[in-house]
């Protein structure tokens, strides 16, 4: 890397775009950085989006909480908006990494970087996230599962930027839960991760359930027919369990240096029990 470009302002951004079609996008550097280091990464220039002021903000705006996606993860977690609005993200962060990587990694990273193992990936699933996507003349928005096709693999634009990443509020969900198994206690990257938004009703009938599930194939995986099989029971034994054998059939994970495929698709459902 020959070059880092740091952009005060937008304009002044879309002309680094402009005049370096190659560069690589860089928030916190997180994973950018390893990469390069490892020999991954090919590019001359980095164009540093730390100091733009408008992917810094974290705001409520017409029933969505809006995070700027160079909102770092400790931000995230210190932020009384997002731990109102969306503890399940709290909950996720808390588990991201340590101290030195919550305080410069940024949820935009997270995305961009579209690892299945992502933390921050599964409750914005559950969440109905949308990124805002920029170029110079343009804005649309995606929700996210269209915005992330594989690993590494997104839907961005050359000369194109994520802005922000917009949830509608998750308010009326009893249950919120997070959790993720990995081969250690801290700093771990997930073997296999839950989260769940429930909604329940008199006598705690289920009305509505989410669930989104990381490490166990190409992209974060939702059991639609999990869902389902929850929906107007309670979350019981039975039900838990009918539920864990739709999930462990939903997914399609792989054997790798950290897990199997067999083990990682009985945790898949095991990890559903623990909401009863």
């Amino acid at each position: 890397m020959k070059a880092v470009l740091l952009p005060r302002e937008m304009n002044e951004l879309w002309a680094m775009l402009a005049d370096n079609p190659g560069a690589a996008l860089m928030a916190g550097g997180t994973d950018l950085l390893v990469r390069l280091r490892n020999g991954l990464g090919r590019f001359d220039t980095a164009i540093c989006l730390e100091r733009l002021p408008e992917l810094q903000t974290i705001h409520v705006e017409r029933g969505m909480l809006c995070i700027g996606a160079c909102v770092t993860h400790r931000a995230c977690l210190d932020s009384p908006l997002v731990r109102e609005h969306a503890p399940i993200l709290v909950r996720a962060l808390a588990h991201l990494g340590g101290p030195q990587i919550r305080n410069m990694a940024t949820l935009g990273g997270n995305i961009c970087t579209a690892s299945p193992a992502g933390d921050g990936l599964t409750p914005l699933y559950v969440l109905g996230a949308e990124v805002v996507l920029r170029s110079r003349d343009t804005e649309r928005r995606l929700p996210i599962a269209d915005f992330i096709h594989g690993p590494g693999r997104i839907a961005l634009r050359a000369a194109e930027i994520l802005t922000e990443i917009c949830v509608p509020l998750a308010e009326g969900f009893q249950v919120q839960h997070f959790e993720k198994v990995g081969r250690r206690n801290a700093l771990a990257i997930a073997v296999v991760s839950l989260a769940a938004l429930v909604r329940t009703g008199p006598r705690g009938i289920v009305q509505e359930a989410r669930l989104a599930l990381g490490s166990v194939g190409p992209t974060v995986v939702r059991p639609i027919e999990a869902e389902k099989a929850l929906v107007g029971r309670k979350l019981s034994p039975s039900a838990l369990t009918q539920a864990a054998r739709l999930i462990r059939e939903a997914v399609s994970p792989i054997d790798d240096i950290r897990a199997t495929a067999d083990y990682r698709r009985q945790v898949a459902g095991n990890l559903l029990l623990r909401l009863g």
